[in-house]
């Protein structure tokens, strides 16, 4: 028990450290604005393959769902309202929480882990050099960056998906799909989307980078890592998105617009 207490805090504390460090040296010139860029392509090129994989089923899926259910109950106008809200304000950001917890998390886990089991952390501290500053501030920039674009990605082609199969497969009309669409989606909720995705990927990328550093026992202790920060990464992203959703529900109502 003492030991997670003990994790906990410092998990958080690298997740208010780290975000400091990175604003202070973006504002001082010092940012590693290449390894920044670097990381967030390799981010880029390991989810957004897997993103449209996932996005093109889930649309589907959504569009057979809610398509059955409006039908039963003669509402079948609003299947673009139903499957569009769907899809941005949960499946979306859950979705690129799940790849780059899984992919991501997986990535930053391993090659910080595999640096601290060879010792470079500490020949970096012996240095004078800060790890954070220089190894994990880029990939929290990175992550944060990747994550938006990943829910944006998503929800394209998840709704291109569920229109087709709307459309071809059930007989609505595409003009009431999207006129149904429009009338309930709002900017407010793509926001509120972005918001999740950029909250998803910063808890990932902290709870990646903490278990990376603190990695030991060669190459099974990078292993346990790796496999620590996939879960807890999931997990979190899941408790977060049931908050952010009740907070959401509460203060901000759906409205026809």
């Amino acid at each position: 028990m003492a030991s997670s207490v003990l994790g906990f805090g410092r998990t958080v504390r690298l997740g208010v450290r780290t975000p400091v460090i990175a604003l202070a040296d973006i504002v001082g010139g010092r940012f590693p604005f290449r390894e920044a860029i670097v990381q967030a392509w390799f981010l880029l090129s390991i989810t957004v393959l897997p993103a449209l994989l996932m996005a093109v089923p889930f649309g589907v899926i959504v569009s057979v769902q809610i398509g059955g259910l409006t039908s039963n109950l003669g509402a079948t106008s609003m299947a673009g309202a139903v499957g569009g809200m769907g899809v941005i304000q949960q499946g979306a950001p859950m979705a690129a929480a799940l790849l780059l917890g899984g992919a991501g998390a997986s990535a930053i886990a391993a090659d910080l882990g595999a640096r601290t089991v060879r010792e470079e952390i500490d020949a970096m501290r012996v240095l004078g050099i800060d790890p954070t500053r220089r190894l994990v501030a880029p990939r929290m920039v990175a992550m944060v960056l990747v994550a938006p674009v990943l829910s944006i990605l998503i929800i394209v082609i998840a709704i291109a998906a569920s229109f087709t199969v709307s459309v071809v497969g059930q007989g609505v009309v595409s003009g009431s799909y999207w006129q149904s669409f429009g009338s309930y989606a709002s900017t407010t909720d793509l926001a509120i989307c972005l918001i999740k995705s950029l909250v998803f990927g910063f808890v990932v990328v902290v709870i990646a980078a903490r278990r990376g550093l603190e990695a030991s026992g060669g190459a099974r202790g990078v292993a346990d890592a790796v496999n620590a920060a996939v879960v807890l990464g999931i997990v979190a992203s899941m408790v977060l998105n049931v908050i952010i959703t009740q907070v959401t529900t509460l203060f901000i109502p759906v409205q026809v617009i």
